[in-house]
């Protein structure tokens, strides 16, 4: 089966969503649930469902990834060990950028904002995919020399007041994917094409999402990273290889009313949990509860039957054309905020107040990010695209 373009789409609005509602904190006089829910509270508000989401999108793509891989001779051995090196890219930027959050500017010597710029460098210079024309001695430099920065960087790195060490405070966005991806690829790998190994590998995380919850998660298993052994975020990846294996199955058959039907109910049913777990640990994002595993699973879902039908059955994809460099190049896409902020920083630009308000104010946001897509496209076209 090739590429579905509607999960490459869904993937490119997730992440435009995510670049706007990121950029929400510049703005005043906004609506309050376009925002995240403070923690402790019970609820949740747009940004709350865009990074599960995401987490629900890696998983739809694992399937497709690595049936391509096996078509080209990659045994088990080779899957997981682009799983693992994939992990590692993934949790190395997710833990030089969450250091960049509680840095201690004047103790390193470096601003905030620079120390991102720089580390987002390294990483495209260490996982860019380079022309094959290109020599290969400069590539192999260029690499090192992103390496032994961050190693330094890492060296001289002191954050908060107490100028503390590098360290995984915590993983950050790019980190917590890398720890889901990690659980969903293994379990993919293994699970070969077994579509009932995955629902179990899904009951089994739903489940131990509420066993977190419940206190009942044994102490010695808490030096597991929280994204698996809280079981929600790990269980919003493996939900994402379930519903595309489901999907695989009726397309395959050319079957798409069975598949809407299917995937609107489970859906449905997802809800349905949703309200039954929500009175026990709430609807919390910061909380990671089983309610908003199972209402944002349900969320993607619907929004990925919508886009199926527009973009695959009546082949609409070019009305999304302006964002696609999002769904295709979709890391590049998360890093270029930060070189926008800090070109806004260096230059000692700002904002008119006028454009920080209000509906105007989400206007800005929202150009911006079609902006970093822009950028990504641009980038793109003169050779730099990540490849992890």
């Amino acid at each position: 089966m090739g590429r579905i373009a509607s999960i490459d789409i869904l993937r490119a609005l997730t992440m435009v969503l995510m670049i706007f509602v990121n950029d929400l904190w510049s703005l005043q006089d906004i609506p309050a649930w376009l925002g995240h829910v403070e923690s402790g509270v019970d609820g949740i508000g747009l940004a709350d469902t865009v990074f599960p989401a995401f987490l629900f999108i890696v998983g739809m793509s694992i399937p497709f990834a690595f049936e391509n891989r096996r078509k080209k001779g990659d045994s088990n051995k080779d899957l997981l060990m682009h799983v693992l090196l994939r992990t590692i890219a993934l949790l190395v930027m997710g833990l030089f950028l969450v250091n960049g959050e509680s840095i201690n500017a004047e103790a390193t010597g470096i601003h905030r904002l620079v120390w991102n710029v720089i580390c987002c460098s390294c990483f495209i210079a260490i996982w860019n995919a380079y022309p094959k024309t290109m020599n290969a001695r400069v590539i192999h430099f260029v690499k090192i020399l992103a390496c032994i920065t961050l190693f330094v960087l890492a060296v001289v790195y002191r954050g908060g007041d107490d100028a503390g060490s590098f360290s995984p405070k915590w993983w950050g966005i790019l980190g917590l994917i890398g720890w889901c991806y990690l659980v969903a690829g293994v379990v993919s790998v293994f699970a070969k094409n077994n579509i009932k190994v995955i629902a179990i590998a899904w009951i089994l995380l739903a489940l131990l999402s509420m066993l977190w919850h419940a206190k009942m998660v044994p102490s010695f298993l808490h030096f597991i990273p929280h994204s698996i052994i809280g079981g929600t975020e790990a269980g919003l990846t493996m939900g994402g290889v379930l519903t595309s294996m489901i999907f695989r199955y009726y397309r395959s058959r050319n079957d798409n009313k069975t598949l809407t039907i299917f995937l609107a109910g489970a859906a449905a049913a997802l809800i349905i949990l949703s309200v039954i777990t929500r009175p026990y640990w709430g609807l919390r994002k910061l909380g990671a509860t089983p309610a908003w595993l199972f209402l944002c699973s349900a969320f993607t879902i619907i929004a990925f039957i919508i886009i199926y039908w527009i973009v695959d059955v009546w082949g609409k994809d070019k009305w999304f054309s302006i964002i696609k460099p999002a769904g295709t190049d979709t890391l590049l896409t998360y890093l270029i905020p930060y070189y926008a902020y800090t070109t806004t920083w260096a230059l000692g630009t700002s904002i008119p107040a006028f454009m920080l308000y209000g509906s105007v104010g989400l206007i800005k946001s929202f150009l911006f990010a079609l902006l970093c897509v822009g950028v990504t496209w641009l980038l793109t076209k003169i050779g730099v695209r990540l490849k992890i």
